[in-house]
C-alpha cells in the first residue's frame, strides 16, 4: 500500500527529473501553480491531502511517464534497497541530438540506436535501471505544440517496446522524424496521430519506417 508521504515523493520525482519545480510541474500539468505546494499536502485540522487521481493524470501526460513509473517511483522499495547511508543516484550524461540532425544518416544503427559522431551529451539520470541506448533530442520548431516547445529535451529510448497511445519518435527511410502519439501499428502498416492539432496525422507502410523509438521524459 502506498502512503501519503510517497505518493508526494513521487510527484516530487517526477518534477526533479523534468528539472521543474513541484508548481512548475503543476503549472505545465494545467494545474494551479499552488496545487502541489507542501503548504496544501496537509489541512489547517492535520488531516492528510492527497492529490487527486485527475491530478496525477495530468501530471504523467504532461510528462510523458507512464503509471507504472510513477508507482516505481512512490514504491518505498525504491529507496530501501539503497545500501545504508546512500543517496539516489546521480546524474549521468546521454547523447544528445536536434531533429533536424536526426534526419540525416550516421547518427543511429539499423536499430536506431546512437552511433557515430557529432552527438552532443545532455545530463539526465544515471539509475541502475537505465537501459544502454538511451538519447536524446531537442525539439526544433512549432510541429509538437502545446505538448512540446522549441528547445525542449525529449528523452527517448530505443527498443522500447511501444503500445497504442505511447508518445514515440519515428524515423522514416527517406530521413523524416518526426514526434507523434501512436495510434494503431500493425504487421504492415503503422497510424501517428499528430500532437500539434495543425498538424496532419501520419500513416506509413512498415517498409518505409527506419525504426520508432519510446519517449520516456521531457524535460523543458
Amino acid at each position: 500500500m502506498f502512503s501519503h508521504d510517497r505518493i508526494w515523493a513521487a510527484i516530487d520525482a517526477l518534477a526533479e527529473r523534468n528539472r521543474l519545480s513541484p508548481s512548475g510541474l503543476a503549472r505545465r500539468a494545467g494545474l494551479d501553480p499552488t496545487s502541489f505546494n507542501k503548504s496544501k499536502r496537509q489541512g489547517a485540522d492535520g488531516r492528510q491531502r492527497w492529490p487527486s487521481t485527475e491530478s496525477i493524470a495530468k501530471v504523467l501526460d504532461a510528462t510523458g511517464a507512464s503509471i507504472d513509473e510513477f508507482f516505481t517511483l512512490a514504491d518505498p522499495a525504491r529507496d530501501a534497497a539503497l545500501p545504508q547511508g546512500a543517496f539516489p543516484p546521480q546524474t549521468g550524461t546521454i547523447p544528445l541530438l536536434g531533429f533536424a540532425q536526426a534526419g540525416a544518416g550516421g547518427f543511429f544503427d539499423d536499430g536506431g540506436f546512437p552511433a557515430g559522431q557529432g552527438w552532443d551529451v545532455v545530463e539526465f539520470p544515471a539509475s541502475p535501471d537505465r537501459k544502454p541506448g538511451v538519447y536524446a533530442l531537442e525539439v526544433q520548431g512549432d510541429s509538437m505544440l502545446p505538448l512540446y516547445r522549441d528547445g525542449d529535451v525529449l528523452i527517448v529510448e530505443p527498443g522500447a517496446q511501444v503500445r497504442r497511445g505511447d508518445r514515440v519518435v519515428v524515423k522514416t527511410r527517406e530521413g523524416e522524424v518526426m514526434a507523434k502519439v501512436l495510434h494503431r501499428q500493425t504487421p504492415r502498416t503503422i497510424e501517428l496521430v499528430s500532437l500539434n492539432p495543425e498538424h496532419p496525422n501520419r500513416n506509413f507502410d512498415i517498409d518505409d519506417v527506419d525504426w520508432i523509438a519510446r519517449i520516456i521524459w521531457a524535460s523543458q
